[in-house]
């Protein structure tokens, strides 16, 4: 790889973005993460005009009157609202440049799913130029992760990332700086919080939104037995009546709840390995297995993987954060660095014939 450009590194505005169903984060070159916000924005309808974005926007979410909507652009990894999404990454951008009339606008590199479309992809490319970036590079997710958990992915060995966030699940075996297999479902974070909300309509008919379904998730959620079974009360809307309800869950039930997205995550992974090389497969039971992304911490998804799969599991220091610090470790390579569609659909597909 060509080594980096400092000429004008003083003017240098590259940013890494981890552009995440629930999150998106921005790792400014020589500077770390400036950015960390909820992927929502809070939007006037007479007007059209952005109210809030990122945590303020994600607060007023089920508590906005009439003229006034809470959004989140990203749903299942990729973008479903682009005028949405550039309204969002302007706002952000604007936090993070600087003010400097002799600075340029921004090259970006950008995470994007394992499963993503050469549309889909496009479709991110041009968000960003709108939004203000002068350049784009795409990067996948589980790339990102592996950089940023620090995998010395360089080498002729084989490693996996498990990246749970919370629009998608991207599994990956890496090795020589690149992927080698890999899988991509939309069964996540959100894919957890819709099953407790079901459960809890079906169950206690008490109807709740995504905030509290998240709250549940993290306090008393798991996919493996808790020694001593925790409660909660939760508050919601009678479906009926809709007059206040309250009920008290316990993490025994989540934990029924929650197995079977669990359980099609392993299936996913199991398929990958099954896919994969035996030299790369001894490797990874040799390195074992990385979790990163926000929905790894739920508790006992690395004892269930485990089990499931014969291989040792860990979380990844700060998993929330790998793969925005592998974009940032990617702007050292940005000048050899191909801009555009890295068309990711294309490359599969060519691999099954």
């Amino acid at each position: 790889m060509k080594k980096p450009n400092f000429k004008f590194q003083f003017l240098s505005n590259d940013i890494g973005i981890d552009l995440g169903t629930s999150n998106i984060i921005m790792n400014v070159d020589g500077k770390g993460l400036k950015v960390r916000e909820p992927a929502v924005l809070a939007l006037d309808r007479n007007t059209g005009k952005v109210l809030q974005i990122g945590s303020a926007a994600r607060n007023m979410m089920g508590r906005t009157p009439g003229n006034i909507v809470a959004l989140q652009p990203i749903q299942g990894g990729v973008i479903s609202d682009q005028e949405m999404t550039v309204k969002l990454l302007e706002a952000l951008f604007r936090k993070v440049s600087k003010n400097s009339l002799l600075a340029p606008k921004p090259r970006v590199v950008i995470s994007v799913p394992s499963g993503i479309s050469e549309v889909e992809e496009r479709t991110v490319i041009n968000s960003a130029i709108e939004a203000g970036a002068r350049r784009v590079f795409l990067i996948e997710a589980p790339l990102a992760a592996a950089l940023g958990a620090r995998l010395e992915i360089e080498k002729t060995k084989g490693y996996m990332v498990i990246d749970i966030g919370g629009g998608t699940t991207d599994i990956a075996v890496l090795t020589m700086n690149s992927v080698a297999v890999s899988a991509s479902t939309k069964v996540a974070g959100d894919a957890f919080d819709e099953a407790i909300a079901r459960y809890l309509r079906a169950k206690y008919g008490i109807v709740i939104g995504k905030v509290t379904a998240e709250e549940i998730k993290i306090q008393i959620g798991c996919v493996y037995p808790r020694n001593a079974d925790l409660s909660m009360i939760v508050k919601g809307r009678d479906a009926k009546s809709g007059v206040p309800k309250e009920t008290t869950v316990m993490s025994s039930e989540i934990y029924e709840v929650l197995k079977r997205p669990a359980k099609f995550i392993a299936d996913q992974v199991l398929a990958v390995l099954e896919e994969t090389s035996p030299e790369l497969v001894g490797d990874i039971a040799s390195n074992g297995i990385t979790l990163t992304g926000g929905c790894s911490q739920l508790y006992g998804m690395t004892e269930y993987l485990s089990e499931l799969t014969g291989i040792n599991c860990t979380i990844a220091d700060d998993p929330d954060s790998c793969v925005a610090y592998g974009c940032g470790i990617s702007l050292s390579w940005i000048n050899s660095m191909k801009e555009g569609p890295i068309n990711i659909a294309r490359k599969r597909l060519l691999k099954q014939k």
